[in-house]
């Protein structure tokens, strides 16, 4: 497998230098960052991710003061008894983006924001204790016990809120797959697990976040 080194010779030859290559890597938090936000903030961030799916991410923005105060400042202990009848309502919102299956999302997803609770004491405490060196799981999980988080979903919100997590665009699987590491776009739990191992390799060989390291990758081609 190609070094973590080349690699990193390759985007710098790219983008002109190391310096413009450190310039765009993502922010990425500590655990005791990570632990800080309440899950509030934690589950606005889930629930602003399922909305920007397939939508220009600045129009949802724009509208996210309105999902605030329209879902009581997403606190998952209320949000998990909204009734129907409450969602229809929010559908007549014209200041909502109204999709009626990423709204009873937002149901759903609060049950999972209370059950990580329930079994970590926190959202930011279930992110910060997962082992480093298995960010699908954080994906699978997501994907398994989430509504509307699959696919690119969940490492979407991961690195929407600082968690490290390795992304798998374009540019990333074209160079996973240019090495023989997969074949196609990682969607198999399968795939999922030998890139990862490729970025656990890179990530002891480098000693960089795996949101670097991808950044870096996709910059190799890019």
């Amino acid at each position: 497998m190609i070094e973590f080194r080349e690699l990193m010779a390759l985007a710098v030859n790219r983008k002109g230098g190391v310096r413009q290559v450190e310039a765009q890597l993502p922010a990425v938090k500590t655990p005791a960052q990570l632990r800080k936000p309440d899950d509030a903030f934690y589950f606005s961030a889930m629930t602003r991710r399922v909305f920007r799916a397939g939508l220009t991410h600045s129009l949802v923005d724009a509208r996210w003061p309105a999902f605030e105060e329209a879902f009581f400042g997403f606190d998952p202990e209320k949000l998990v008894l909204m009734p129907d009848t409450m969602l229809e309502d929010r559908m007549q919102d014209t200041r909502l983006i109204r999709h009626w299956g990423k709204m009873k999302a937002i149901r759903h997803n609060a049950r999972l924001v209370l059950d990580l609770r329930e079994e970590y004491g926190s959202v930011g405490n279930w992110l910060a204790d997962w082992p480093v060196d298995d960010t699908v799981g954080l994906w699978q999980l997501l994907k398994r016990r989430g509504k509307q988080l699959g696919g690119n979903s969940g490492a979407a919100f991961l690195r929407m809120v600082g968690r490290d997590t390795w992304y798998p665009t374009g540019d990333v699987v074209a160079v996973l797959k240019s090495h023989n590491i997969i074949d196609k776009a990682p969607s198999s739990q399968r795939d999922q697990r030998a890139a990862q191992a490729a970025f656990n390799a890179w990530q002891a060989e480098s000693g960089r976040p795996q949101a670097h390291i991808s950044k870096i990758l996709a910059f190799t081609v890019g």
